[in-house]
């Protein structure tokens, strides 16, 4: 199975325009074959892009395609209101891919949802996305890189790593369920709990492959919940071992102050949790792949 979305999955492109990325993205989603059935702009509802129905707004959408998910991907400025446009319609699961959204802006859209849309996941923003091999593409992340078939359920706070992850998995036969890219900022819509939880679920998942990065406390979150309800192997890498404290590389999440939000912590955390820890991608890759062959 898949976690999140699967075949029977319908997605809206919000912010779609003859040059927009989301168009790019989302003919990119379509070939994958994702069920992309509309988009929205509110300056050319009526129009055809690419042979892409275009409405005027998210509501009108859902109500004629019967839209389960949409897929953001417009300028920061006016993301947070996509999002909430998104929910107020009734989509269930929205991927925002716009990186540079206002703090402010991302804190008020993200406890919006959780007050009056509980059940109405975000994934992202500032995120590459979400595949589900040979079932549903949403997002930036090329499917020619992932393998359908299982048994590997993957999350990660790296869009680079996400990718690395994929290929080299594949590139050893290793399938993977579901494969979701949570972004690096602050206030992630779906975090590493969220998709631990939902691969512990999945009958078809027997393992999962965890790649975190320095910030916050997430990863030792993460550590708290596996060591109390998760039975699949896991196997971590935990970005910026090297990064100085207080010095924010990258993501805007990826920020240490003292000892708190490094990599060795969260390195030690989740070790005492029983997740089997690398020390670089390549490594982790390789503890997956032997992880699923001990599997049968």
């Amino acid at each position: 199975m898949s976690i999140f979305v699967d075949e029977t999955t319908k997605v809206v492109i919000q912010g779609i325009s003859p040059t927009s990325q989301g168009l790019y993205h989302g003919l990119r989603n379509k070939a994958y074959g994702t069920k992309v059935v509309g988009g929205t702009n509110p300056k050319r509802g009526g129009e055809v892009i690419e042979g892409i129905a275009v409405y005027s707004s998210v509501a009108e959408a859902v109500k004629e395609t019967g839209a389960t998910a949409s897929f953001i991907s417009v300028p920061p400025r006016g993301a947070a209101d996509a999002i909430v446009e998104a929910a107020e319609a009734g989509i269930a699961f929205i991927v925002c891919i716009t990186e540079g959204i206002p703090a402010q802006d991302e804190a008020l859209a993200y406890n919006r949802l959780r007050r009056d849309f509980p059940d109405t996941r975000l994934l992202g923003p500032n995120c590459p996305g979400i595949i589900s091999p040979g079932k549903c593409n949403i997002g930036i992340t090329s499917g020619d890189i992932a393998l359908a078939g299982g048994p590997v359920g993957i999350v990660s706070r790296s869009g680079t790593l996400t990718y690395q992850a994929l290929h080299e998995l594949s590139q050893q036969g290793i399938g993977q369920t579901t494969c979701v890219g949570i972004g690096g900022d602050p206030v992630p819509g779906t975090n590493f709990i969220d998709c631990l939880a939902a691969f512990e679920a999945d009958p078809e998942t027997k393992a999962v492959m965890m790649i975190g990065e320095i910030g916050g406390s997430e990863e030792e979150r993460a550590a708290e919940f596996i060591a109390d309800h998760v039975t699949k192997p896991v196997a971590a890498y935990v970005a910026g071992v090297t990064a100085p404290p207080g010095r924010k590389m990258g993501h805007a999440g990826a920020i240490i102050s003292g000892s708190q939000g490094t990599a060795q912590a969260k390195m030690d955390a989740l070790t005492a949790a029983g997740v089997f820890v690398t020390q670089n991608p390549t490594e982790c890759g390789e503890m997956m792949v032997s992880i699923v062959r001990g599997l049968g």
